[in-house]
């Protein structure tokens, strides 16, 4: 069963409904190595279209709902995507560099997410070429041919630079087989009737969507919370006896931050397995989760280029402060310096890994920058960080957002770490800016709590009575909202580029 607001439908339905959208999508001409494009919140709709994809032996492609036309007009011209299905409400913001001639699905915007995002009265698109998503469904039989086993094409966020789509070879039965096995350990996911998943990451997001496409495939119950709100988020643990969530660092945070009174007020029992990923935990945030919780904090370190290496759970992190975990089956993980020298532990470099379950991937279009980021058959994403002599992995940072200032490598998440802890601090992002003697100092940018006082002198204080004077930022800057995705990584590309237009960077 799939819950969303005060609507459920059964499996049963939803096949039915996915086998009708087979039908649809092979009359448009889908066929292996085919794309259609997704631009939808989280709602009952991307499954239905996103197994029908798959089934058309096709791949989906999630777009980040966020995203302006231009950027969102790359995705689908870059793709090649032959049709794509979109809400109502999301369709204006891109309307303008959708190809001319490319089939658009149009799902209506249901009450649960219209009210979470306060998207207003349905917009008028009679000027947009489109065809009702549901309408158009029931429209065709439902497929009798054998379904096919499409892919993802996901593309990364675009914090480095452009954003480039991750694709795969279709796995065989070995394959799948191991990838089950991995996903069990890492996500504790496997076909059972009782488990309730809660949702609540944007499935457009590579981890989100390949755990959520997971509990859909086992069968799981399904809750979608339409937007991420705290205490929203412990009414629908308690009311739909939620046992597995898929989370992100920021989400724990604003957690903690509710009122006694409001942690107490629900029954949080039935929580079994609850894993996080995507960006960097503070380990006295995931300590005070698992006071709160018990051990059913688990976390993962991967990305959707290599997928998931590395895991571990509650206890090693009580064990481990500061870790991200250790190999699972199938992970390889190991650290180079600038000269390509494999590192001893203790020693920091760029961190290299793989999951040896998934075939390997290519940047869609773009071989030569999978062949940048390649290293004796592994794979990095950027980030910085140790093995210790027991195996456990430990981040310092993105390698390219090491900060180097009078010589002094300077790794701005330890600095994150502590200032999102600070009271009245939100969010928070620290970076290097142009410094004319030092080559480059330190910028932090906060967005504060609502009603809260904090100025640039005490956060400057805080830091400096937890850290070195020179991990102190000589810049604080205040914003409304900095630019995060709702999987919890900040475009620190776009906070970043305004000190360093016309510059060539020292790192």
């Amino acid at each position: 069963m799939l819950f969303s607001g005060d609507r459920k439908v059964d499996y049963a339905s939803l096949e039915k409904t996915i086998a009708k959208a087979i039908t649809g999508f092979a009359k448009l001409g889908l066929r292996p190595g085919s794309a259609v494009a997704l631009m939808l919140r989280n709602d009952i709709a991307f499954f239905e279209a996103a197994a029908a994809i798959n089934g058309a032996g096709a791949n989906t492609v999630p777009i980040n709902w966020h995203l302006k036309a231009a950027e969102a007009g790359h995705i689908l011209r870059d793709s090649g995507a032959s049709a794509l299905v979109c809400h109502r409400d999301l369709l204006p913001q891109i309307a303008g560099e959708v190809p001319r001639g490319l089939p658009t699905f149009i799902v209506e915007t249901p009450p649960e997410i219209a009210r979470a995002y306060n998207t207003g009265p349905a917009p008028n698109i009679d000027q947009i070429e489109s065809l009702p998503w549901s309408e158009w469904v029931q429209t065709h039989q439902p497929s009798e041919a054998p379904q096919g086993r499409g892919g993802s094409m996901i593309y990364t966020s675009g914090t480095t630079g452009t954003p480039k789509g991750v694709v795969r070879p279709r796995p065989g039965p070995a394959q799948l087989a191991a990838m089950d096995r991995v996903s069990a350990i890492t996500y504790g996911l496997k076909p059972d009737d009782d488990i309730v998943v809660l949702m609540n990451g944007p499935m457009y997001h590579s981890a989100p969507y390949s755990y959520a496409m997971l509990a859909f495939r086992h069968r799981c119950s399904i809750v979608l919370q339409p937007r991420f709100e705290p205490e929203d988020l412990l009414r629908l643990i308690e009311k739909h006896r939620v046992t597995h969530m898929h989370m992100v660092p920021t989400m724990f945070v604003r957690l903690l931050r509710l009122p006694d009174e409001a942690r107490r007020r629900y029954d949080l029992s039935s929580l079994r397995f609850v894993v996080h990923g995507a960006a960097p935990c503070p380990p006295e945030v995931k300590q005070a989760m698992i006071r709160w919780w018990g051990p059913v904090i688990n976390e993962y370190y991967g990305s959707t280029e290599t997928g998931i290496p590395v895991w571990h759970s509650s206890e090693e992190a009580l064990r481990k402060p500061g870790t991200v975990g250790r190999v699972i089956e199938g992970g390889i993980v190991r650290i180079f310096d600038p000269e390509g020298r494999a590192l001893p532990p203790g020693e920091i470099g760029e961190i290299y890994v793989r999951q040896t379950a998934l075939l390997d991937f290519t940047y869609h279009g773009n071989a030569a920058a999978r062949a940048e980021v390649g290293r004796e058959g592994l794979v990095t994403v950027g980030d910085v960080g140790y093995l210790d002599e027991d195996g456990y992995l430990f981040l310092s940072d993105r390698k390219r957002d090491m900060v180097i200032s009078g010589g002094v490598n300077i790794y701005p998440a330890e600095i994150e770490a502590v200032l999102i802890t600070m009271p009245g601090v939100r969010d928070c992002a620290v970076f290097g800016i142009p410094d004319e003697e030092y080559g480059e100092r330190l910028c932090a940018c906060i967005e504060a709590e609502t009603g809260s006082s904090i100025d640039a002198a005490a956060v400057q204080e805080f830091i400096g009575t937890r850290l070195a004077n020179y991990k102190v930022p000589r810049l604080v800057r205040f914003l409304d909202a900095l630019p995060r995705e709702d999987s919890g990584k900040i475009f620190k590309r776009r906070l970043r580029e305004p000190y360093w237009q016309g510059r060539t960077r020292q790192t």
